[in-house]
């Protein structure tokens, strides 16, 4: 069993060199994903993994901050070392699938009535 060692905290002295930081932390993931799968009874395929770790980098991908992407990794960093080394619960991963996986709440009386 392969464990997530913790990386260096380090600040970018440039965007290039934050993107560079911030592609092996993606390919990280991606290579962790069958890992993430085996690891925790999931009922979910490893190829919805990956295009949940892809959604998660789009949403910050048009940050600029070089202090916000450094802090960013370092969450990023925080986060895989505890979900590869299995530190969390499957609640707390299936929590990332949620509104994939779960219908929606009825929003009006007469939803939540025939519902």
């Amino acid at each position: 069993m392969s464990v997530a060692l913790a990386f260096k905290t380090t600040t970018s002295p440039t965007l290039a060199d934050a993107r560079k930081r911030v592609l092996y932390l993606y390919r990280d993931w991606q290579r962790a994903a069958p890992k993430i799968v085996s690891g925790y009874p999931l009922d979910i395929p490893i190829s919805a993994v990956r295009a949940k770790v892809r959604e998660e980098f789009e949403k910050n991908r048009f940050v600029t901050d070089l202090r916000v992407i450094d802090i960013l990794i370092f969450k990023g960093r925080a986060e895989y070392q505890e979900t590869v080394n299995m530190w969390k619960m499957e609640t707390h991963v299936m929590n990332y699938f949620a509104k994939e996986e779960f219908p929606t709440k009825p929003q009006s009386f007469l939803d939540k009535f025939y519902g």
